[in-house]
């Protein structure tokens, strides 16, 4: 089963999304801010990683620069769901895989999550042919 973590300090948000992606077949973890969410990705490296961008302790802009900056867990795709500052997400497309802004259609939301999804699944499958792990 695939994982998600949604890193976001709304709950609401982050209840509702995990919902919606767990009627999808998707395992969901959520975080509050960007800090617990690399401890969260740490200890499930998950296949996507959404985040917000506007969060106490660290934003989804520091946690998108810790996240590439380790080489454990660089690859894993990144997708920013944020209010205001989608403009700075596309000014980063080195950070960010795919940038949602809020409010965003439910069915966008999950079309994007899951098309990362396949996309992880269709390398990993592709890595085992030539022995790579």
């Amino acid at each position: 089963m695939p994982t998600v973590v949604v890193i976001d300090d709304e709950t609401m948000n982050a209840d509702a999304l995990a919902f919606m992606l767990s009627t999808e077949g998707v395992r969901v973890v959520t975080a509050a801010d960007g800090m617990e969410g690399l401890r969260v990705i740490a200890a499930e490296s998950p296949d996507v990683v959404v985040t917000d961008f506007m969060m106490p302790v660290m934003t989804g802009f520091e946690l998108a620069s810790a996240l590439r900056a380790d080489a454990t867990h660089a690859h894993i795709p990144l997708i920013l769901l944020t209010a205001a500052q989608a403009h700075i997400g596309r000014e980063h497309p080195e950070l960010f895989d795919a940038v949602l802004e809020k409010p965003c259609k439910p069915t966008e939301i999950i079309a994007t999550v899951l098309g990362w999804i396949g996309k992880r699944a269709g390398e990993r499958a592709g890595n085992q042919g030539d022995g790579a792990p």
